[in-house]
């Protein structure tokens, strides 16, 4: 496809929208695997929606917005959702909208192949996201003991998504856990390098989820089923036009920050999807629980809040398995 057609197409995509549309408002993070989630705001006018946007720092800060009223929709790591609904947070899970997207990248410099090999060393991770139970079952799995005072085998260091990269650039971390296109940025760059992709554990592939209200599920039914039906024909577009869903990224959802290479190498690493299933949710639970992540207040059951009915009728209008 030419870049004139990828533009084209871009363009009508955003064409403008019909009046009186539904009003949703959208918690979203700033990751390549995020942007089919991104695109939604565009693309749901043909829906009736007006989706709006809010990007936040990370997916942390997304809840409170929830609780205060602010947010209706968000995309998550499945993590972040579990925590805020074990704190008495009102969401249900109604998709998933991403797998994969994490990696494991050290220093340039280090000899670091292997799990094993971070015994001694500073490791980077934001807190609360996919990235920090991936790893913290990686350690595990090495049997290896972690905190983030000195005096384990790991000393892990919690910073912002955004911060991970300089602190390794800096050499003030050895190595870290790092979403994408920013662990693919590293590499890129020459100051990190691949030790792997953190899918050997019982979790696997961490599935970003996409999270609503109860209040819009249960309140506004005609409108959560619109954005379901937004939701998969914008993620089936991506799907079915690679070459938009990277211009839609690198020149929308980031300003050019990231090359067309660095977004190529991160959705290697990545892939869209329309799927969650109950049982992937209840196993980041139970491994939640069992390292200490989110410190769990009352671990939802999985069936309780995972509600995909809207999804399954969205993709049988479309046509996708």
């Amino acid at each position: 496809m030419s870049r004139l057609v990828v533009a084209a197409a871009l363009a009508l995509s955003l064409a403008a929208p019909a009046a009186g549309q539904e009003k949703v408002r959208l918690g979203n993070l700033k990751f390549a695997h995020y942007g089919a989630v991104s695109f939604m705001k565009d693309h749901c006018r043909k829906f009736g929606l007006d989706v709006q946007e809010i990007v936040f720092p990370k997916g942390i800060d997304i809840f409170p917005a929830i609780v205060k009223g602010e947010v209706d929709l968000a995309a998550s790591a499945a993590d972040a959702a579990i925590a805020n609904r074990s704190g008495g947070g009102q969401i249900f899970v109604v998709a998933g909208f991403a797998k994969g997207g994490a990696r494991m990248v050290a220093a340039a410099g280090q000899d670091l192949t292997r799990i094993a090999d971070l015994k001694g060393k500073k490791v980077g991770v934001a807190r609360g996201g996919a990235q920090e139970l991936l790893l913290l079952a990686e350690l595990s799995k090495a049997g290896l003991t972690w905190s983030d005072k000195p005096g384990k085998d790991v000393q892990l260091v919690y910073l912002p998504f955004a911060d991970l990269n300089q602190a390794l650039f800096q050499k003030q971390i050895d190595a870290m856990c790092q979403s994408e296109p920013q662990s693919s940025q590293a590499i890129n760059k020459g100051f990190g390098k691949e030790m792997l992709k953190p899918y050997d554990t019982p979790l696997g592939e961490p599935v970003r989820v996409l999270v609503m209200t109860e209040k819009l599920y249960k309140e506004r039914p005609q409108v959560a089923q619109k954005v379901l039906d937004c939701f998969v024909d914008a993620t089936k577009y991506f799907l079915d036009n690679p070459r938009v869903a990277e211009k839609y990224v690198v020149d929308q959802m980031f300003k050019g920050q990231i090359t067309p290479q660095d977004y190529s190498d991160a959705m290697s690493n990545a892939s869209f999807t329309y799927d969650v299933s109950a049982e992937h949710i209840q196993t980041t639970t139970d491994l939640m629980v069992k390292y200490g992540v989110g410190k769990l207040q009352s671990p939802p059951k999985a069936t309780d809040w995972v509600k995909i009915d809207l999804l399954q009728h969205a993709k049988q209008k479309e046509g996708v398995k």
